[in-house]
């Protein structure tokens, strides 16, 4: 599937035209336990309004939108690059809702969109970035090998949809 997909950044327009294929796979992975914010049961409308504010903050400069579409254009992945930041810290911004439907897992879309993201960190001028993710899964490992740094675990820092607590961990990167 990986060499039939393509990685492309949305405007504000494109991603506030792909608000429903944005909230399927959002809900997708939320429904397969992704701890990404959401909780179960994650309402259609809830995941539709997230995803209009993604794209309102695209369209002021705010984030980045990069989806992964497959051969037929449908979008089975997506990653944010968070640039609103305080004034002290233009130089850095955060990585939010790598997110990738479970039916096109294990053909290296969240590497793909990764590689992206860093190409589009350096063209916003951002040299450090930063995220987290549940400990133990397997985001952690495909950070690891994207060459992001570990920095530590907060345990009991957030919740699995299901409600259970998860341990977080933090990692940066310098472009």
């Amino acid at each position: 599937m990986s060499e039939s997909v393509t990685v492309r950044r949305l405007d504000g327009a494109e991603a506030a035209a792909a608000v429903e294929e944005l909230a399927e796979v959002l809900a997708d992975c939320v429904e397969g336990g992704a701890s990404v914010s959401f909780m179960l049961p994650l309402a259609r409308e809830r995941a539709l309004g997230f995803w209009r504010g993604v794209a309102d903050a695209v369209a002021r400069g705010e984030r980045a939108l990069l989806v992964a579409a497959d051969g037929e254009g449908k979008i089975v992945g997506t990653v944010q690059l968070v640039m609103a930041m305080p004034d002290n810290q233009p130089h850095r911004a955060d990585v939010a809702k790598m997110l990738v439907h479970r039916r096109a897992r294990r053909a290296g879309i969240a590497a793909r969109l990764l590689a992206a993201l860093d190409e589009v960190a350096r063209e916003e001028g951002k040299t450090v970035l930063v995220l987290d993710t549940v400990t133990g899964g397997d985001a952690e490992r495909l950070y690891q090998r994207a060459g992001w740094e570990r920095v530590g675990v907060v345990p009991k820092f957030a919740l699995m949809p299901d409600g259970s607590f998860c341990a977080t961990t933090f990692f940066y990167k310098h472009l």
